[in-house]
């Protein structure tokens, strides 16, 4: 995994010390919900989610340099939601961010560095990013970022009790992006 520096932000591998900054905004009926899981209930629980990030090793954490403190976590993960399209090279983006630190641009400015890692460095094809239909921040952020709604789909969130959502994807081709450069 490499370590993406912005002008603001660090996009670095989870150690389990971040917990406390993690179980800050992981608490927050405003973040798991918006993402698809619980609440975390202790400290501990972030602890364990931290070891499942080192071990998936495809979450950052963000780091905001000037207050050296994780503030979200950015992921580029192995989905291909558009099966029409899994002959391609491809990640999706998924994110959150410590309600503290909404609307500062801290997540597009992540976002914009990822997208540029994998276009750039990793050579993709596609990126994607979704969002649930009642999640206006991720919209907004999508938006910002050149991504084009492709279509959506209904979801069940194990991790949020089963409940079904509508989840609406976008996504930026390695064309696309280029051109907007």
């Amino acid at each position: 995994m490499y370590r993406i520096a912005t002008e603001r932000l660090l996009l670095r591998e989870w150690k389990v010390t971040d917990s406390e900054d993690l179980y800050e905004y992981a608490k927050s009926e405003l973040v798991g919900p918006n993402a698809g899981w619980k609440p975390h209930k202790n400290e501990e629980e972030s602890k364990e989610i931290i070891e499942m990030f080192i071990n998936g090793n495809d979450v950052y954490a963000i780091e905001l340099k000037s207050e050296k403190k994780v503030i979200g976590g950015i992921g580029l993960h192995d989905r291909k939601p558009d099966e029409a399209l899994s002959h391609l090279k491809q990640k999706e983006i998924g994110y959150v961010l410590n309600p503290g630190y909404w609307g500062k641009g801290y997540i597009p400015e992540a976002v914009n560095s990822l997208l540029r890692h994998g276009f750039e460095e990793l050579d993709l094809d596609v990126i994607w990013c979704g969002h649930y239909d009642f999640n206006n921040n991720s919209k907004r952020v999508n938006e910002k970022c050149g991504f084009t709604y492709k279509f959506e789909r209904k979801v069940k969130l194990d991790r949020l009790d089963g409940r079904e959502v509508t989840c609406l994807y976008y996504s930026v081709s390695n064309s696309d992006y280029m051109k907007a450069r």
